[in-house]
């Protein structure tokens, strides 16, 4: 395992979906992580979260893909369509996370607020 916490937690849940289980055990976690997956639990792209015993329960939901961004670009509004062409596979399927002053917001949310980021994380 590497440093970056949220890249391996999202690869074991791709890794997990491909092998056709609907849920997995994290050992390491941090907030940020945290907060990551209860922004994909509002998008109902993760079904569920439980913290017990130090260890992190992931449940998916109407998942197909996840993955960490690496570098983490910043951007600003503008730029957020460019990214979304990018990550996404169509305009308006999935959502791209950023991590701003606000806190972790959607890239719905950041054309609301008319904010920048820098990106984390996509899901669809």
């Amino acid at each position: 395992m590497s440093q970056d916490i949220i890249a391996d937690t999202l690869n074991q849940i791709m890794n997990a979906k491909r092998a056709g289980k609907d849920e997995i055990i994290v050992k390491k976690h941090s907030k940020l992580l945290l907060e990551l997956l209860k922004l994909a639990k509002k998008e109902k792209y993760i079904e569920d979260i439980k913290v017990e015993d130090r260890e992190l329960k992931i449940k998916f939901g109407n998942l197909n893909e996840c993955k960490a961004i690496k570098p983490r670009f910043n951007v600003n509004v503008e730029e957020i369509e460019d990214k979304i062409k990018r990550f996404l596979p169509a305009k308006n399927f999935g959502v791209l996370v950023l991590t701003t002053d606000k806190g972790l917001i959607t890239h719905i949310e950041a054309y609301e607020k008319n904010i920048g980021g820098q990106l984390l994380a996509y899901f669809y």
